[in-house]
């Protein structure tokens, strides 16, 4: 999988709501109203991430959950990651 160009990635930013370039990362985070809404959240992304085999890293506190997604392979961004992204896009 190669590493999106700096237009590419623009692009796809563009396309998706809420989520922020952050370096080599996309990241972007939901309010879920308590701690127990975050991590029912994650559980749900988790099937998703595992599904693609990609997965993000995740940090919460308390009623917020924040997903930092890059292809840690590859160094970079790739079109794995806007996928992944507009999945949990669909399920929050």
């Amino acid at each position: 999988m190669s590493l999106l160009t700096d237009a590419e990635i623009d692009e796809r930013l563009a396309a998706l709501s809420g989520w922020r370039r952050d370096g080599a990362a996309i990241v972007r985070t939901f309010d879920r109203g308590d701690f127990q809404g975050a991590v029912d959240f994650l559980n749900s992304v988790t099937v998703e991430a595992e599904r693609a085999n990609h997965h993000p890293d995740v940090a919460i506190s308390w009623k917020e959950i924040t997903f930092t997604i890059s292809t840690h392979s590859q160094g970079g961004l790739t079109a794995a990651d806007f996928a992944l992204a507009a999945a949990i896009d669909a399920l929050a």
